[in-house]
């Protein structure tokens, strides 16, 4: 009730409305797109192709919103710049030059945005003529160069405007662009989903039992990603007092907020890569061969017992990559350094290494509860899939960052609206 609240005054705050309306209207142009074929491609092979396959494919699928199974304009969505960003954040704790832009504030931030829109490019143009001339050469109409480099430059143009799409939201509209633009992908493939289930339904393939399981399941889900989400440990900071001139500075006391689920929905996202590229290949071979059948009983998650097997593989890694991406984006060396240099200092805690080993220690603490969760909503989804019949694309993956995303929109809507309704003490 108190998001329903809040849409409704931000729509009544003319400035807010326009924004809201901006980002529908960025939406619409994003679904229309998703629905524009690429030239040259012949639709029934496609379709072929795309008849009971997995892996990696439902993974771009869930990104794109069913584009790439279509093979629309927007097929390779927005995954080229969420891999260049990645590759960015990692760059600034391995080289230098990077690190110096992180920390040159709005100028180097310019700066990285400008490679990470020139790599998106890049990895685009390498991807789009990748998929072309392998995956969907056999859906090629014409097998000449010319339409191959047609259909790389239609797929590089269509993640390039997506990108444009997303820095448009973010300069005029509400919430994060490329989110948004996900988290759009992700909500258009809900009603084929649904219909999905209540077809199986009708057929006899699930009973009620298993649908009402299923649907207070994926309740609890919903509840235990936005507990998670919004869950955070607060450390207490305090300022101590320093007299400048005839004026006293500091003395207040605030927290480091250390969020449960930091590295948020990252660490699936590249075990699930990791995990199905074995399976993927196999989409390249041929039916009867020997690594086939190894992957489809070792490694697969219809596999028996290979469901097991790829069940904890997925939270191993999931866990593995939740560590590395945490300690990647939260610097206990740099927090603490921060603080020392204006003065704070964490109750009970000495400044400097005493005050980095404890940062440290809190944060692998809460980081094992975020991993655990993370690897609980990844698996569980795969598991009853395979002992229930339900099909279950929308899996955890999708409920975290769906959830995500809808929580911090609300939060920067809530927050544009305490700006607002501000008025201070100067008018």
């Amino acid at each position: 009730m108190d998001m329903l609240k809040t849409v409704k005054q931000a729509i009544k705050v003319p400035e807010m409305r326009a924004k809201i309306l901006f980002t529908v209207m960025m939406l619409v142009i994003f679904c229309i797109g998703s629905h524009i074929p690429v030239p040259g491609i012949d639709r029934t092979q496609l379709a072929n192709m795309f008849k009971n396959q997995g892996g990696l494919f439902d993974l771009f699928d869930l990104f794109s919103g069913g584009s790439f199974s279509n093979f629309t304009i927007f097929a390779l969505s927005i995954t080229p710049y969420v891999t260049a960003s990645i590759i960015v954040q990692l760059l600034t704790v391995a080289f230098p030059y990077f690190e110096r832009l992180a920390k040159e504030g709005n100028e180097g931030r310019k700066k990285m945005a400008a490679i990470t829109r020139y790599m998106t490019v890049g990895l685009a143009l390498i991807q789009a003529f990748g998929l072309t001339i392998g995956l969907f050469r056999r859906a090629v109409v014409n097998q000449t160069w010319f339409s191959f480099v047609v259909i790389t430059l239609v797929l590089t143009a269509g993640t390039a405007f997506l990108m444009w799409l997303g820095e448009q939201i973010n300069e005029n509209g509400i919430g994060n662009g490329i989110s948004i633009l996900i988290f759009a992908g992700i909500v258009a493939r809900i009603p084929s989903d649904v219909r999905s289930i209540a077809l199986q339904y009708k057929e006899g393939a699930i009973n009620i039992i298993t649908l009402i399981l299923f649907i207070a399941f994926a309740l609890l889900v919903v509840v235990g990603v936005i507990f998670i989400q919004q869950g955070t440990r607060r450390i207490p900071v305090q300022y101590a007092k320093r007299v400048v001139g005839r004026k006293m500075y500091g003395g207040q006391s605030t927290h480091i907020p250390l969020k449960v689920n930091q590295a948020g929905v990252i660490p699936v996202i590249f075990a699930v890569s990791l995990l199905q590229f074995p399976l993927t290949i196999t989409y390249f071979l041929k039916s009867n061969s020997g690594f086939t059948a190894f992957v489809t009983k070792w490694l697969s998650p219809s596999g028996n017992p290979g469901v097991w097997v790829y069940a904890i593989f997925n939270i191993i890694l999931i866990i593995a990559f939740n560590y590395f991406y945490t300690t990647i984006s939260f610097n206990p060396i740099e927090v603490a350094q921060n603080m020392k240099s204006n003065g704070g200092f964490i109750p009970g805690i000495r400044p400097g290494k005493a005050t980095i080993e404890y940062l440290a220690k809190v944060m692998g603490r809460i980081s094992i509860v975020g991993a655990l969760f993370l690897a609980v909503i990844a698996t569980l989804p795969t598991l009853i899939s395979q002992y229930t019949g339900l099909n279950i694309r929308f899996g955890g993956t999708s409920l975290l960052i769906v959830v995500g995303v809808a929580i911090d929109v609300m939060r920067q809507l809530e927050n544009q609206m305490v700006m607002r309704n501000y008025k201070g003490f100067l008018k």
